[in-house]
């Protein structure tokens, strides 16, 4: 029986506007290589997607929506040597032109020309030939197509932590109990910190916990300073969260602004407090190659017990009205996305 032209995928169309069409099906050119979806991950990013129909740099609606997961090669371009069909595979969402002054410098994260990917809620996804090249990665025998979806995320952690790395026997104090903020407790206790973690879902203390939180408490209830934080991880991505992190640092105490903001959004700072308690203030943007590949193989290490984050299975079909849900702050941590031709498999496996 011949292949049908079209496919399913959710498409953005506006804030909120989310539908699942009928597309054209994808060819691979010259270097691509064409993915049958086995798993694609939610997250908070994309519900921020959804709400606002835009990404300050994935781009803006109408767009295909989705940039974790992994899956089977199913079509290759010409001049393809690294990959096979029947190959399984995850692809990060974007690769650096390695290029611009910024990549030059090794800031790949900030590349000037950076390509990006989106449109992994999909029943296949086109990888161009630059992420090919740089940024798909055999899944490691084993591994559940789920759990290897989880590099991207990671990877993200995985360079914050680069950025501001934790001091053995330090304070830290994590914002934001989202699958980052979570993460980031995993990274941060298992560099021998003691770990504090601050959100306002009471049911994710347990998970807090169970990834090496010493302490979790309501936002509600925190008070600053009262964490006597060396580190501060502001994982929440609001403008309150931000201010909240730079007041929980102890003097000499080293802020990682994780959370993007809005352009327009604005954050006060105290000046008295950054020059004579010398704070050092840093962030994180998304990962590079390197990192993407270092929580590949973490997770492949088993660093991570995916059950912990992937709380729910939701078919593709069923998408919008998961992000109706996940918009009104009633969604789960995670979710994997799949299609109803693999409507048996089971998430955490």
């Amino acid at each position: 029986m011949p292949e049908s032209s079209t496919m399913r995928a959710a498409i953005l169309h506006g804030p909120a506007d989310l539908r699942i069409e009928d597309v054209a099906r994808p060819v691979p050119g010259p270097g691509e290589v064409r993915l049958r979806m086995e798993a694609a991950l939610t997250g908070g990013t994309n519900t921020k997607i959804w709400r606002r129909g835009s990404h300050a740099r994935m781009g803006r609606a109408p767009m295909p929506l989705g940039h974790e997961g992994a899956g089977v090669v199913d079509a290759v371009g010409e001049g393809v040597t690294r990959f096979a069909i029947g190959d399984r595979v995850v692809s990060a969402n974007s690769a650096p032109c390695g290029a611009c002054p910024a990549c030059e410098r090794g800031l790949t994260a900030q590349c000037d020309d950076m390509l990006w990917l989106t449109g992994f809620f999909a029943e296949q996804l086109l990888v161009p030939a630059r992420i090919v090249a740089q940024n798909l990665h055999p899944i490691p025998p084993g591994l559940a197509a789920e759990t290897a979806a989880l590099s991207e995320v990671l990877a993200t952690v995985v360079k914050g932590s680069d950025r501001t790395p934790a001091r053995r026997g330090e304070r830290a104090l994590v914002i934001g109990t989202g699958p980052l903020g979570l993460l980031w407790v995993r990274v941060l206790s298992a560099s021998g910190v003691h770990v504090t973690a601050v959100g306002r879902r009471p049911e994710r203390e347990a998970t807090a916990r169970a990834l090496g939180a010493d302490v979790v408490e309501h936002a509600d209830a925190f008070t600053p300073g009262a964490a006597h934080a060396d580190l501060v991880i502001e994982a929440a991505g609001t403008a309150q969260a931000w201010d909240l992190a730079m007041r929980s640092a102890s003097a000499g105490g080293r802020v990682n602004l994780f959370g993007g903001l809005r352009e327009a959004e604005d954050v006060a700072l105290d000046p008295r407090r950054l020059h004579y308690e010398e704070l050092l203030l840093t962030a994180s943007f998304h990962h590079t190659p390197y990192h993407f590949a270092d929580a590949l193989r973490l997770l492949g290490e088993g660093f991570v017990t995916p059950a912990l984050l992937l709380e729910e299975q939701v078919d593709l079909e069923d998408l919008p009205a998961f992000f109706d849900r996940a918009g009104a702050g009633a969604g789960p941590l995670k979710a994997v996305v799949t299609s109803a031709s693999r409507s048996g498999h089971r998430a955490g496996a």
